[in-house]
């Protein structure tokens, strides 16, 4: 298949303004911040934010954790920015980035962990002259969420007297319905719902963003993107990693948890969603819900799970799940799941999604596939030849994520005295584009939370009404063991259920 790569040049992009929303005086308060997720991730987006002159002058970091890390934990999140945040040793801004950081040492549980908190805080704000904003970020088990912020609404840290404070709270947000709404009561006796930022950091990623940009920017088109054009979509978010020492986490989780619920269902609810009045946080988080309660309820012969075996990933033998460090040896855990899901509205009625998502598959990618209906064949009857079989359905691809960028297939003659057509591939890369990036996605959410803007951000309607698509199906899959597991090989593209899913309709997966 021919392949041409679409470039933007340099002089249509040079002159791109750069953002200016800078938040007022604030100050990031990280519970967990002795996790990897602060190191690798959070404190090299909040420098990045730095290097672009989008934090304010009035700036503090302050890492909460229960081990006794006050001497290491500036110089070890040092490290982490310049390993993990493309950052170079010598940056003129590092060591003044790094000064601004502070660790308090708490028991999660301790009411006077907390009371100390409060003054580290009003202490920092004397050191600025003026009172700081709080964003408290939860980097935490979600067992803790519910303490915390009792905690913080008990000492008034939720509800200042100057000044706001915002809570961003990291998934898994809840493991059931029932568990996501007591979850949402919980923090909203502290927090009001405008004060609540529940983080995907899928949106976080400029490919995500770019799904709306592509389908509501262009109008060549929206025109097409409906039930009349559209055969059916297809979305994959495969890894090639396993559960990476997570035995205790995943076996609670599992796939569907995981990743169909949340991060798969915000990637369904972009591609599907109507035009919004206005990219504002309530027109768009409305129309993602509207997308989401219009999903038929899922039939249990729908759904397709799987659990990975021992095989071969990038060359290396690979164990199986249940041979994972702290795994149950008969664990049920799926690592694979896919499902049929259909929208019962004007614009797809008719037209099926196929999600799968699962852990040792062959390779690393998340995607998204609008394959288009073929139009009537008499005309090229018997024209196709050669190398070129038949002739194949228009297919736009948005992969999010290694290798960012947008491809469109579509047929072409091929040269030869005959009308053979063949596809071919136009190709938009984003790093050849726009150069490479250092940036992980959460430079985005955090500004965002900082300045208030919760577009990108989870609404408890949101959270509770895909809670209520999946919550079905994990209840029927608990009473109903599987009895093959494992039964796909490392390595592979999932389970033979998973093809036989979308072979029933006659389609198939799309090769990655």
């Amino acid at each position: 298949m021919a392949t041409t790569e679409v470039s933007v040049s340099p002089e249509l992009v040079k002159d791109v303004p750069r953002s200016e929303r800078v938040p007022e005086p604030s100050v990031v308060i990280i519970f967990g911040a002795s996790g990897d997720l602060t190191k690798r991730k959070l404190l090299p987006a909040l420098f990045h934010l730095e290097q672009q002159g989008l934090l304010p002058q009035e700036f503090a970091i302050v890492g909460v954790a229960r081990r006794d890390l006050k001497s290491s934990f500036a110089p070890d999140m040092r490290d982490g920015i310049l390993k993990f945040g493309g950052v170079k040793e010598g940056e003129n801004k590092l060591d003044e980035f790094i000064a601004r950081i502070s660790y308090h040492a708490m028991e999660f549980d301790n009411d006077d962990g907390y009371s100390k908190l409060r003054d580290l805080l009003d202490k920092i704000d004397e050191k600025h002259g003026k009172k700081c904003n709080r964003l408290f970020y939860l980097a935490v088990a979600p067992e803790y969420f519910a303490d915390i912020v009792n905690h913080l609404g008990a000492h008034s840290m939720a509800q200042p007297e100057a000044g706001h404070a915002r809570v961003i709270i990291e998934k898994p947000f809840g493991h059931d319905l029932e568990s996501a709404r007591q979850l949402n009561d919980d923090v909203n006796k502290v927090f009001d719902e405008n004060q609540i930022f529940r983080i995907d950091h899928y949106l976080g990623k400029e490919t995500v963003q770019n799904i709306l940009v592509f389908r509501f920017a262009n109008g060549i088109f929206e025109p097409i993107w409906n039930r009349n054009y559209i055969d059916h979509v297809q979305i994959t978010a495969a890894e090639s990693i396993g559960i990476e020492g997570r035995g205790p986490f995943y076996e609670k989780a599992g796939a569907l948890r995981d990743v169909v619920q949340n991060h798969m269902m915000e990637l369904l609810s972009f591609v599907a969603m109507e035009p919004p009045v206005s990219f504002e946080a309530d027109a768009v988080r409305g129309e993602k819900v509207k997308v989401w309660k219009a999903i038929k309820p899922i039939p249990i012969e729908n759904t397709a799970r799987g659990q990975y075996a021992a095989g071969t990933v990038d060359g290396q033998q690979v164990k199986g799940y249940r041979e994972e460090e702290r795994v149950d040896p008969q664990s049920r855990t799926e690592t694979f799941a896919a499902v049929k899901l259909e929208i019962e509205n004007w614009r797809w009625a008719g037209v099926p999604f196929y999600l799968r998502a699962g852990k040792r598959m062959a390779k690393r990618a998340t995607e998204i596939t609008i394959q288009f209906k073929q139009p009537p064949m008499l005309l090229f009857s018997g024209a196709s030849g050669g190398p070129c079989k038949e002739i194949q359905p228009n297919i736009i691809t948005m992969r999010i994520q290694p290798d960012e960028g947008i491809s469109l297939r579509f047929g072409a003659k091929f040269p030869s005295p005959d009308m053979t057509v063949c596809p071919v591939v136009m190709d938009f890369k984003y790093a050849g584009a726009f150069g490479s990036s250092s940036a992980n996605g959460y430079e985005r959410l955090l500004l965002d939370a900082m300045l208030g803007d919760a577009t990108l951000f989870a609404h408890r309607d949101g959270v509770e009404s895909t809670w209520a698509l999946y919550t079905p199906i994990l209840e029927k899959w608990q009473k109903t063991p599987p009895s093959d597991f494992p039964n796909y090989a490392s390595g592979s593209w999932g389970p033979d259920c998973a093809n036989e899913l979308i072979g029933r309709d006659g389609r198939k997966w799309k090769k990655v």
